[in-house]
């Protein structure tokens, strides 16, 4: 397993290409950016290409104004497919090799159903796109608690949906912070999902601040990690309670804990 940083919310002292500089100074083996500006592509590519950090994941863009995503939302499958074009445009130029996709929060009015089956449409759309230049699709349940309405929550859904789908190149985003919130039991969700699971994200519960601000017992989590065979990034994604270089001493730890 390697260690990597979201640098969309840490680091966040500094302008977005310097925070590369910064996760590799802290320790980190790569980097993930949640929604690239279209004008940093360039710089952040550099930035990239000096440290050796490479990016290892970014999202489709999530929508105009309050969106949290698109992929859902019934009429909005134009929409979907620029923000697929422009994603995949981006991670050809950043070398990214996973991408991940936001359900979003459809309206109140629309059928379940119906958003059901427009999600289905479009991940099987961004995953045909994708595996074009090799990048890998996620897709991410996530609390409902944090963000009311939300289409996707919790493992049961996500599976459901990967499994009515079964495209070769789609996989789950297994954040440990909104699993820990809808799922009773972390390590077991963890072994349910098994191979599903193609990236791990992680922050403490609650709070979603860094580890050993709240109760999840990550330990427990990286050995269900390891029994099921995960071997890939796992991705500090969290608020700083403070800096984010004064709130790093979990590092050590999660790095024995990995091996």
């Amino acid at each position: 397993m390697q260690l990597i940083a979201n640098i969309s919310m840490m680091f966040t002292e500094t302008a977005i290409a310097d925070r590369l500089e910064a996760a590799q100074r802290a320790g980190f083996e790569g980097v993930e950016i949640q929604f690239p500006e279209v004008s940093d592509v360039t710089s952040l590519r550099a930035a990239s290409d000096a440290t050796g950090l490479p990016v290892t994941l970014i999202n489709v863009p999530r929508g105009p104004g309050d969106a949290v995503g698109l992929a859902a939302l019934p009429g909005q499958e134009d929409a979907y497919r620029a923000a697929v074009a422009v994603c995949a445009e981006q991670a050809e130029a950043l070398g990214v090799r996973k991408v991940n996709v936001l359900a979003g929060r459809p309206p109140k009015d629309a059928a379940h159903e119906t958003c059901l089956e427009t999600l289905r449409h479009n991940l099987m759309h961004t995953a045909d796109v994708m595996a074009e230049i090799g990048v890998r699709v996620m897709v991410e349940p996530v609390n409902r608690g944090d963000v009311p309405g939300f289409f996707l929550s919790g493992l049961a859904e996500g599976l459901a949906l990967l499994n009515s789908i079964d495209h070769p190149n789609l996989a789950l985003q297994f954040d440990l912070y909104h699993m820990a919130i809808t799922e009773p039991d972390l390590p077991a969700a963890i072994r349910r999902a098994g191979p599903r699971i193609g990236h791990v994200q992680f922050a403490d519960t609650p709070g979603r601040n860094e580890p050993g601000t709240g109760v999840t017992d990550f330990a427990a989590a990286f050995a269900a990690l390891r029994e099921i065979g995960y071997d890939a990034e796992i991705s500090a994604e969290y608020d700083p309670q403070s800096t984010t270089t004064e709130g790093l001493g979990w590092m050590s730890e999660f790095k024995r804990m990995m091996t």
